[in-house]
């Protein structure tokens, strides 16, 4: 059938003329003899009027405890709202369109309220509606529980939405939109040079994802790959060509264009608001680790750049879990030491694997500018440098710089 999956994030559908902007690109791909499925975010941002974090606040203004099922209703009104808006934007241009909430385009969930799981999709609505020629737009971000109490994906959850959709209805191709021209070296906001990347692999996209690239969730990469489905990044704003995302790696156009070492590196990101923890162990034991790890999972600590010693661990947490992990040491009667305003740099490229001196000359570009390295560590296809944010965007720029990205 050529479906095409287009999804847009708030900044995309935030006023009158984007909406029609966007209403445009998806007829476009009518136009083209693609079948399209829209998939929306709540419009606009914090602040805006039915934006998710301004639903949220007014919840939390009107109950101190509330239960998560209430908050999943609220929070899945920003979406209903924009679907809305965005259907009548199509019709006024005259073509046919249809709202549809998650539940009504059959994404059905666990009963996680807040981070729920799709535990299957009934493609049969969307079909029907693209069967006679209209245009399903689906709420991002939601569905339902097999008894209908209304469930959201956890952040990021419109881009978990277009990727689920894309598997169900063997779709194409998935095209995200945002508000750069494709996934890119750097964040250009910190590097001017840094270039948009014409292909890259599931892989490396979702390290950058996990290590602070926000250009699309982790969850969406994760449900590509296991589909075997192609993302594209593309801009609301221009007509830019955009990044292909797929399994591919080494092909001619890629982000893998040369063979030299210039190029062994895909991208650098970075991660703010990490706080290290070094733990002291007097005793250094199989059992005392496990409890120690126990405790963590217990309290739903998760915990980063993971460094075990005969005599201490050292590792890192969100500065949203800090207090928290330091009352718990507390009370377990540890003796650790804390490293507050860090930054994670990460270097992401599948081509390091084996090769040596990276290292070497990631501590080299470091010390260039005077950035001390905290921590370190390493994957196949990653190395990361835990620094203090003061540090980071010379640090970021520095590594950019000394494995060539801007070429």
């Amino acid at each position: 059938m050529n479906i095409i999956i287009q999804k847009f994030g708030g900044t995309s559908v935030a006023t009158e003329e984007l909406r029609e902007r966007v209403a445009k690109k998806v007829i476009c791909s009518k136009e083209e003899g693609k079948a399209p499925v829209v998939v929306v975010s709540a419009i606009g941002r914090s602040g805006d009027p039915y934006a998710t974090d301004t639903l949220i606040g007014l919840a939390n203004r009107a109950f101190k405890e509330q239960s998560s099922r209430e908050l999943d209703m609220i929070m899945a009104c920003g979406e209903v709202i924009s679907a809305v808006i965005m259907a009548n934007t199509i019709k006024a241009l005259g073509y046919e369109a249809v709202a549809l909430s998650g539940f009504q385009a059959g994404i059905i969930t666990d009963k996680y309220h807040g981070d729920a799981e799709v535990v299957q999709v009934d493609c049969e609505p969307i079909l029907n509606l693209i069967k006679e020629g209209k245009i399903p737009v689906v709420t991002g971000f939601q569905g339902a529980t097999m008894a209908g109490d209304i469930t959201t994906l956890g952040r990021g959850g419109s881009d978990t939405t277009a990727a689920i959709l894309g598997e169900a209805l063997k779709a194409d191709i998935v095209e995200i939109y945002t508000d750069v021209d494709g996934v890119m070296t750097a964040d250009p906001r910190l590097v001017p040079e840094a270039k948009v990347i014409d292909n890259i692999c599931y892989d490396e996209i979702y390290q950058m994802a996990e290590d602070g690239a926000k250009i699309v969730h982790p969850r969406a990469v994760e449900i590509a790959r296991r589909g075997s489905l192609t993302l594209k990044i593309k801009n609301t704003f221009s007509d830019a060509p955009g990044t292909i995302i797929n399994g591919n790696m080494g092909f001619k156009g890629s982000s893998y264009r040369n063979a030299n070492e210039d190029n062994l590196l895909t991208a650098i990101a970075h991660k703010n608001g990490i706080t290290q923890f070094t733990v002291s162990f007097n005793e250094d034991s199989v059992e005392e680790s496990e409890k120690f790890m126990n405790e963590l999972t217990n309290k739903h600590i998760s915990i980063d750049l993971i460094n075990f010693f005969t005599d201490r661990k050292v590792f890192t947490v969100d500065e949203k879990n800090a207090e928290k992990l330091e009352l718990l040491l507390k009370s377990l009667g540890y003796k650790f030491k804390v490293t507050e305003g860090c930054s994670k740099i990460t270097a992401i490229g599948h081509k390091i694997r084996g090769v040596p001196g990276v290292m070497a000359r990631i501590v080299k570009a470091l010390a260039s500018q005077d950035v001390k390295i905290l921590q370190s560590s390493d994957s196949h296809t990653t190395i990361s440098c835990l620094v203090k944010q003061s540090d980071m965007e010379k640090a970021v720029n520095a590594l950019h710089q000394e494995f060539n990205l801007s070429r």
